[in-house]
């Protein structure tokens, strides 16, 4: 009897936390763990822990945790707390703390304090800086998988290819060191 009421209350609490938001909401946890999956090796490996994460249960409780809680959070938010997120990045110019949000980058010196803010704009696949007035100052849109346009020295867009050969042709249209390849 008692688990016939635990199991009544879930049913009633999912089908209240869907009609208290009215979007299917982004499922970041779920994604995540996808993501995840996919990078573990080769096609096959990837194949038998899919599976073994829907016997074990992982992907039902991951589904069940984005609709009950982060995509509501998300809904009435405005960010699923799933994107957001700090890193540390030590660079022979300081370290930098990376903080992104799912709509971009805001970007801070640990040593001066100096912050710097990339947005991405999903509809135009256009990344942004943001300037000292606030405004998005495109630099960089994508084209298809293989191309984007970069904006130049003179503030016009051209178009390069996704290559080691594109890098070069940008690195040498706007005069920039040339890097040893990696």
């Amino acid at each position: 009897m008692r688990k016939f009421k635990i199991a009544v209350g879930a049913v009633l609490l999912a089908g209240l936390s869907l009609t208290f938001s009215s979007c299917i909401g982004s499922f970041a946890l779920t994604k995540r763990v996808l993501s995840w999956n996919n990078q573990v090796g080769n096609k096959f490996v990837n194949e038998l822990v899919f599976f073994a994460f829907w016997i074990l249960p992982v992907y039902e409780v991951t589904t069940i945790a984005d609709v009950l809680v982060l995509n509501s959070i998300e809904f009435w938010s405005g960010s699923n707390p799933m994107s957001a997120s700090v890193k540390a990045v030590d660079t022979d110019h300081g370290r930098y703390l990376i903080k992104c949000d799912g709509k971009g980058y805001d970007i801070t010196c640990e040593a001066t304090g100096e912050k710097t803010r990339l947005n991405f704009n999903f509809d135009s696949q256009t990344w942004s800086v943001v300037n000292n007035e606030g405004e998005d100052i495109p630099f960089l849109t994508f084209i298809d998988d293989t191309h984007v346009k970069m904006i130049t020295k003179d503030g016009d867009f051209r178009q390069y290819q996704l290559s080691e050969e594109g890098v070069m042709a940008y690195t040498k249209d706007v005069n920039l060191p040339v890097m040893a390849s990696r």
